[in-house]
Order: C-alpha cells, then structure tokens, then sequence
C-alpha cells in the first residue's frame, strides 16, 4: 500500500547490504563470467596447424641432441678428471720412490742421531 501512495514509479529505501555477501555475490559473478570466457574459447579451440607439429617435433629433437651432448662433455670432464689425478698421484708416488732410493744410494745417514 505504501507503493501506490509514492505514485507509479516510486522507490522504497534498501537496507544495506552487508559487505561479505557483497564480495561474495562479486566473486560468484567473476567465476560465471571467466566460466562463459573459457566456453568461447574452446568453442573457438581449433587443432593444432601442421607447422605447430612439426616445429614442436623439431624442438623435442634438438632437445635431446643437447641432452646428449652435455652428458658426454660432462663424461669426458670427469674422465679427464680423474686422469689427471691419477697422474698427480703417479707424480707423487715417483717422487716419493725417487726420495727413498736417494737414501738408500748415499753412504751418510740423513740422521745422526740415530746411530748411537
């Protein structure tokens, strides 16, 4: 009744609204909207161009090539690695019989003390 008294096109005043159902009615609104976005656009979704196939093909391969070639460089490094440790230790080793053969070769002892 209080409609008909305010004439054809008056208004009632609205409560306000509580801000969490606000956010929530705002984000139930962005969901159906990306939803309708997502529909369109695999409705839109063509195969892939034949170019796109060959081009991923072509980048799997090259892929794998690298794959391989850094697994080999970095089996040669390691092998050259350990090569050059075993020459180190070959050095010392020598060194070390070379020493030991020098003592025995000489007549003087290298410690005096010892022969009390």
């Amino acid at each position: 009744m209080s409609i008909s008294s305010r004439g054809p096109y008056g208004y009632s005043k609205m409560e306000k609204e509580d801000p969490e159902e606000a956010s929530h009615r705002r984000a139930q609104f962005l969901i159906y909207k990306a939803l309708e976005r997502a529909d369109c656009e695999s409705a839109q979704a063509r195969r892939p161009s034949f170019l796109r196939i060959r081009f991923c093909r072509l980048k799997m391969r090259v892929g794998k090539r690298l794959k391989r070639m850094r697994k080999g460089m970095l089996l040669t490094l390691s092998q050259s690695r350990v090569g050059a440790y075993k020459q180190k230790i070959v050095k010392q080793i020598k060194r070390s019989c070379m020493r030991l053969f020098r003592l025995g070769e000489s007549t003087k002892p290298s410690i005096p003390h010892l022969l009390i």
